[in-house]
């Protein structure tokens, strides 16, 4: 399949005009797909090196850093290739570094041992020391305490909440911690660089929800303008999860838990200002890591907007990308919330059956939540409560026989841990097992939202072709291949071209 994920890839069968683009991006997601090699320098590097990019007819692809270094490269000594992750030689170190701080950076520290992380891993604590300390230069510890001022830094500067609320929410164990690190790292006192808060309105909350504006803490999700954010809740309300989602007025509501947290999150996009602004209950600020990590994944704010548009025009897509600019790939909270709003939505367009499918089984299945919002009042279900329900149970709650059974099977697999559906997880081994379970098609829309890889396509989705004006797979196949890689956003262009007025 040629949507399937930097491990699986070889990228000898890529294009040399298809890495170009990534090159010129640097978009990490490709770090390791292919290696450049520049004839004038004798010198190969990875497509996220930072030194300028040379000309196209210096420019030379290869699928590994062995074969750059059969024909006669050596490796630059900026970005050093061995590093990179997915094929390179030395592979397992920098994969493990690279798990290991998303989890560091989503808190996984946070009142935790290093050596507790590295046992999740797999790996002994020396191992995983060793392996952050020669990808980052740092000890997971120093990692972990990074992050941790940070956050404090932006909540001493954009929240009203005290000192010591601050530095329990960072991850800090005690105060007076916090206090020694903050004065360490930044050679000044919490208090000093304390301000009066900037409160970003989200406005319409309170009509929406019950809920005061007064008791939510309110924080920025910055992004790359432009945000097509109106298309974004256009997908979001098709497969909304009534009594877990609302959608109104341009704001994004939702119930979450976290680590045992429970609240609600409302979010609205400021576009003047280039980022989201975010409402969270107060009961939510002790997981606010790991909160934050989950809501930029929902709305893709790490893409590169220019970038993308910027090559589906050159790719026939001028016309979509006019008329949407800045379109996200819509992501989940979760990996198992992306497989229900695929799967649960199936087939596309199916809509009162599946809205009323989706009602009732977030009504039956998921767990209450008194929040003090009317239309907020249940949490999205979990994979081990799906599978306990089992297909009968959805089937009577709407679903069609295939539905339930592809759904509970997926539900199985992720609960028995033979599927993980996570930023860190092992793309090729999600997609494999995805496609053994539900097939090709939505196997790849699912690593799509759930694992955000930008060059899924499921080129046997009848709507694609309809809306890419082909009619069949291998004709949609071909099309694509001018896309590349990013089609994912072409295929978020296509469903939104094929939306009914």
């Amino acid at each position: 399949m040629d949507d399937v994920p930097p491990a699986q890839v070889r990228p000898s069968v890529l294009q040399a005009e298809v890495c170009t683009r990534a090159l010129r991006a640097r978009d990490p997601r490709f770090d390791g797909v292919f290696f450049v090699a520049i004839t004038s320098t004798g010198i190969y590097c990875r497509p996220v090196c930072p030194t300028r990019v040379a000309r196209a007819e210096h420019r030379r692809f290869f699928d590994s850093a062995a074969t750059a270094e059969r024909a006669g490269y050596r490796p630059c000594l900026r970005c050093r290739p061995e590093l990179a992750p997915g094929l390179a030689v030395m592979d397992a170190v920098p994969r493990l570094a690279r798990v290991a701080a998303h989890r560091i950076g989503a808190g996984a520290l946070n009142g935790r041992a290093v050596a507790e992380l590295a046992q999740e891993l797999g790996v002994s604590e020396r191992h995983l020391r060793r392996a952050l300390e020669r990808e980052f230069g740092v000890s997971p510890t120093e990692l972990a305490e990074t992050h941790r001022l940070l956050l404090a830094k932006r909540l001493l500067a954009d929240t009203s909440l005290s000192v010591t609320h601050i530095a329990f929410a960072s991850g800090f164990q005690s105060l007076r911690r916090f206090n020694a690190v903050f004065r360490e790292r930044y050679r000044l006192s919490p208090s000093a660089v304390r301000r009066m808060p900037r409160a970003p309105a989200v406005s319409g909350a309170k009509a929406q929800s019950g809920v005061s504006p007064s008791d939510l803490v309110k924080l920025t999700l910055a992004y790359r303008p432009p945000l097509a954010w109106k298309d974004l809740l256009t997908f979001f309300a098709r497969e909304q999860l009534t009594g877990a989602e609302v959608i109104e007025r341009g704001v994004y509501g939702r119930t979450v838990r976290i680590d045992g947290q429970s609240g609600l999150v409302f979010a609205v996009d400021s576009a003047s200002n280039a980022h989201v602004d975010i409402a969270i209950s107060p009961s939510l600020v002790a997981v606010l890591m790991p909160l934050l990590a989950r809501l930029r994944q929902l709305f893709d704010l790490d893409a590169d907007p220019g970038a993308v548009d910027a090559h589906l025009e050159h790719g026939g897509l001028r016309a979509l990308v006019a008329r949407r600019r800045g379109v996200r790939i819509p992501g989940a909270f979760d990996g198992f919330e992306a497989v229900l709003r695929v799967l649960g939505h199936e087939p596309r367009h199916a809509g009162a059956r599946a809205n009323g499918f989706a009602r009732r089984f977030v009504d039956e299945l998921g767990e209450a939540l008194d929040a003090g919002a009317p239309g907020l009042t249940r949490l999205v279900p979990t994979a081990a409560r799906v599978a306990e329900a089992g297909a009968p149970r959805l089937v009577a709650l709407g679903a069609s026989s295939r539905q339930s059974e592809l759904i509970v099977a997926v539900a199985q697999a992720m609960t028995e841990g033979g599927l993980r559906l996570e930023p860190s997880a092992d793309l090729g081994t999600a997609r494999r097992a995805l496609s053994e379970r539900v097939g090709d098609r939505l196997a790849s829309t699912i690593v799509m939202r759930a694992l955000y890889w930008p060059d899924a396509f499921p080129f046997t989705d009848r709507t694609l072709q309809r809306a890419a004006g082909v009619s069949t797979s291998q004709a949609l196949r071909v099309r694509a291949e001018r896309w590349r890689p990013w089609r994912a956003y072409a295929a978020v262009h296509l469903w939104l071209h094929d939306e009914p007025s």
